[in-house]
């Protein structure tokens, strides 16, 4: 027997006498299950006979936060790492443990409560980390309520996936992402603790960790989130453009007018051409098909001919125009009729040339429709992918251009906008390629599986030098890990301080995010730095402010058309300790969670300096601007410069606001204010 065998053995053992009645399993099929995500690397891998993970020791199903809590408790006294599993649907390599890992699977943590969410100031209701996504929606549809959160994954994504991956849905544009609606986290840390983190804005809100650390800091079980009125009204739109960038435009005036459509989705000349004929497609003998994998085989062997054809002068003759795709969601008819009617209204003034109803329509008839053609692909040794990045309008079609231009040589790659907020939006970039040109058919899938690996390092390194964040709802994992550091500069330091404080062991999801046993990576490709105390981005509605610059010289700075968002009541108040109070007098997060007033931020912590670039939304790991906003100096940090979010009053602006006025911030508990110290030990402030 192995030391391996024996290893899996002396555990499974153990773990029987720790929690008797604990379903476990050391299966071969099981463990080779539990052993990856669906990052398309480990599809290829699988293509051409290579398994390129290994399969964790033992998988276990606990039904309760306090088996998660004994379960991680037993790992730690072991040195076992643990990695909590949703329902493996992420792709960027987030699950993969090592042979001596355990796996949590929290499938069975799937209750929820909704006691709460039809009555009160902030209805919300409490969802187990295991339920899914659609279970979820279609018990409060039952109940005439929503939580907005419509992932293309939603069948087979849970709850606590999307908090630890900052995940974004579908209708993101009137709800807001994971990150807008959660009120609480339930979670495990790494020393077997059950602590429930409150969201907070006056006070350090340590939610604001846990979302996005993909499960590195702690294990998520339990989360309050909030719920709507499901909408009876649903309106749509679409709209033909010139090109792209009178498009981008069109969103950037509906959002910036204080418009909220729940869905706003442009599409470039290619993706529109699929999208006004509906995606559908026929089922072919397998000879057609076997000729038609050849042709695509040798088309891309050389993508840049297939990408000048597509996106050259040539192609938008042949493909039309870049569509636009609204639908706007609200509590009555008559205000999503008046919406679409200001929406058209403003868009005719622009040029845009309307197509009626029928495209938005045919994409929400479809919206599940979660595409299954990448394995077919990957089965003829080609690579299939998408990559998902946000930027600042000012810098959306730099991204646009650069990505492309990176691809060109390596894959096809076509692009829709999508996820837009008053400052930005996200590009959501699909690819496909293959082996380079005379490549032989014994080493295609070989030499296919390089360029793909290639080309993911050179597209997130366009994305950042154009002043992109390299992810927007996908999460991290290990495939964007390289960009995460060049990314954020001081973040993998920062990290791992939060890991000592959260998981002391370490034996949570090791390697996620970034490896923790490495030096700090090199400078990031993009940085906060502008020069001087004050800097604007006009487009993007932000703008650029040391931090010892007093709010009353910001003002006359922006002058009587624009203004920080709020009013704040001393305008002798520098930026920094505005910021650090919890920004007194600007507008509730919760009244738009659209919009928000921070897009990038600098600070110096105790260890070292943390540089978040401006990004409208990201989901590069935790918020590390919690450690300095809103946390009243209760870890040291100093706020060097932000990038603020602006109104301009030249504009009409009709913000989303909520009957609902703002709640106090909970009481901190006693493992809250426990662990609260322990991240200001170990982030170096005492």
């Amino acid at each position: 027997m192995t030391q391996r065998h024996l290893h899996t053995a002396d555990l499974a053992r153990d773990l029987a006498a720790a929690l008797p009645g604990l379903e476990t399993s050391t299966n071969e099929a099981d463990r080779s299950s539990y052993g990856r995500d669906l990052w398309p690397r480990h599809h290829l891998a699988v293509r051409s006979g290579v398994a390129t993970w290994s399969k964790p020791a033992l998988v276990a199903w606990p039904r309760s936060t306090e088996e998660v809590a004994t379960l991680v408790r037993f790992a730690a006294r072991r040195s076992v790492p643990v990695v909590p599993f949703g329902a493996g649907s992420g792709v960027c390599g987030g699950v993969l443990p090592g042979e001596d890992a355990l796996v949590l699977d929290l499938k069975r943590l799937a209750s929820w409560d909704t006691s709460a969410a039809h009555h009160g100031s902030r209805r919300r209701l409490a969802a187990d980390a295991g339920v899914l996504g659609i279970h979820l929606e279609e018990a409060l549809a039952r109940e005439g309520l929503t939580l907005g959160h419509f992932p293309s994954s939603i069948l087979c994504s849970t709850v606590g996936g999307w908090v630890a991956t900052r995940s974004a849905g579908q209708c993101s544009g009137y709800y807001g992402k994971i990150e807008d609606m959660v009120m609480a986290v339930e979670c495990v840390t790494g020393e077997g603790e059950i602590v429930t983190l409150p969201r907070r804005r006056y006070g350090p809100d340590l939610s604001a960790l846990v979302v996005g650390s993909e499960g590195s800091l702690a294990v998520i079980t339990r989360a309050d989130l909030r719920v709507h009125a499901a909408p009876q009204g649903r309106t749509f739109g679409a709209y033909g453009f010139r090109d792209v960038a009178a498009g981008l435009e069109a969103m950037r005036s509906i959002y910036q007018s204080g418009l909220r459509p729940a869905v706003c989705r442009l599409y470039d000349p290619f993706d529109a051409s699929l999208a006004r004929a509906g995606r559908v497609r026929k089922e072919q003998s397998a000879l057609t098909r076997s000729l038609k994998h050849r042709a695509l085989r040798a088309m891309l062997s050389r993508p840049r001919w297939m990408n000048r054809a597509v996106h050259g002068p040539f192609g938008d003759h042949l493909f039309g125009e870049p569509l636009l795709v609204v639908m706007f969601e609200r509590e009555t008819h008559e205000e999503a009729e008046r919406d679409i009617r200001d929406t058209n209204a403003l868009l005719a003034s622009g040029g845009a040339r309307y197509e009626g109803e029928s495209p938005a329509r045919s994409w929400f008839e479809h919206r599940y429709a979660v595409s299954y053609r990448q394995a077919p692909a990957i089965a003829t040794g080609l690579f299939v992918d998408t990559c998902e990045v946000s930027a600042p309008w000012s810098k959306l079609l730099e991204t646009y251009d650069a990505v492309r231009e990176a691809a060109r040589d390596e894959a096809f790659v076509m692009a829709h906008f999508s996820h837009a907020y008053p400052d930005g939006c996200c590009i959501y970039f699909s690819f496909a390629g293959g082996a380079a040109p005379g490549v032989s058919d014994g080493d295609y899938e070989a030499s296919s599986a390089r360029r793909y690996g290639a080309l993911w390092q050179k597209l997130m390194t366009a994305a950042q030098g154009a002043g992109a964040t390299v992810s927007h709802h996908h999460g991290v994992g290990r495939s964007k890990a390289a960009g995460f550091a060049r990314e954020i500069a001081g973040g993998q330091a920062a990290l791992r301080s939060l890991k000592r404080a959260f998981d002391p062991h370490g034996i949570l999801n090791p390697g996620v995010l970034c490896p923790l046993d490495t030096q700090e990576a090199e400078p990031p490709a993009v940085a906060l730095a502008a020069h001087g105390e004050f800097e604007l981005d006009d487009e993007s509605q932000l703008v650029f402010a040391k931090g010892s610059l007093r709010l009353g010289e910001l003002r006359r700075a922006l002058g009587s058309r624009l203004s920080v968002r709020g009013h704040a009541p001393d305008e002798s108040v520098t930026v920094a300790n505005w910021l650090a109070t919890g920004a007194p007098g600007s507008p509730d997060p919760w009244d738009d969670p659209v919009d928000h007033l921070v897009a990038g931020i600098s600070l110096t912590l105790p260890i070292g300096t943390v540089t978040i670039p401006r990004a409208p939304r990201r989901a590069t790991g935790p918020d590390f601007g919690a450690l300095a906003v809103g946390a009243r100096g209760e870890f040291g940090a100093t706020i060097d410069s932000v990038w603020l979010r602006v109104d301009d009053a030249s504009r009409t602006s009709r913000s989303r606001a909520e009957p609902d006025g703002p709640a106090d911030d909970p009481t901190v508990s006693p493992l809250e204010a426990k662990l609260t110290a322990r991240v200001r030990r170990e982030v170096g402030a005492g």
